[in-house]
């Protein structure tokens, strides 16, 4: 099968602190859940797909190509768009020098990337604040010029850690409809709203304690809820079971 990124024998840390170990990974086109407790290592997994850490041991590969040396990562990063959960921009941009910088990182053609900017924009709504500087936007409004910066230039491969944080239940569901417009692109979403999941994504991916520990559609993990378990939803029941049989601190 056809995969946008993999991993083979991921491993990951800190020092002495290992994060994950051994992982593998095949994701194609689609949208993807990545769900876990704070510490399951999703966040750390994300900047290792992106490139921005390089891993510890075993292999990544990005679009069929693997990233052996800092030249394949800067090759590979044309095709990634990356949203940290705490993203660095200089409080003096504009929205639109913001979003038309990562263009230009993206490597965007120039006579394209000022198209391609306001396109983005718009996509997310911030067309009225395109002059604004980044210091004066609310949280949800920071949140969406990241998220237009992270699709900016139409990667191949999208990796969103926590992008709905801050936006009120009106922009969730304005994000919902974005991410499902995306057409031949992967998106790895991770995130801590299990209902973000069920409404867009294709398939869940549960980590916990540096492992996957699940890997199924959401109506699967649906499926696994326990009669009277912990969750208002059926597929917050489900994850929940699945935390509750690898507790933390086992593999």
């Amino acid at each position: 099968m056809d995969f946008t990124v993999g991993a083979s024998g991921l491993s990951q840390g800190h020092g002495r602190n290992e994060i994950f170990s051994g992982l593998q990974l095949q994701i194609g086109v689609g949208v993807f859940g990545l769900l876990g407790p704070n510490g399951a290592g999703k966040t750390t997994l994300l900047r290792t797909l992106a490139t921005v850490t390089p891993p510890r041991a075993g292999s990544i590969e990005i679009l069929g190509k693997p990233i052996e040396s800092e030249k394949d990562a800067r090759a590979a990063r044309r095709h990634i768009g990356f949203l940290p959960q705490d993203f660095g921009y200089y409080p003096s941009f504009s929205v639109y020098d913001f979003v038309h910088y990562s263009a230009w990182l993206r490597e965007v053609p120039s006579k394209h990337s000022r198209e391609e900017t306001l396109r983005v924009i718009r996509q997310v709504g911030l067309e009225g604040r395109m002059k604004s500087r980044m210091k004066s936007l609310s949280g949800g409004m920071l949140r969406r010029a990241g998220i237009a910066s992270a699709l900016v230039g139409s990667p191949r491969l999208v990796l969103l850690d926590e992008p709905t944080v801050g936006l009120d239940p009106a922009q969730r569901l304005e994000f919902r409809d974005l991410i499902r417009s995306l057409e031949n692109v992967t998106v790895i979403l991770s995130t801590h709203l299990v209902e973000d999941v069920a409404a867009i994504c294709n398939e869940v991916i549960v980590m916990s304690s540096g492992s996957f520990v699940f890997r199924g559609t959401p109506g699967r993990l649906s499926s696994l809820a326990p009669n009277g378990g912990i969750g208002d939803t059926p597929m917050e029941q489900g994850y929940m079971s699945i935390l509750e049989s690898h507790p933390a601190g086992t593999r």
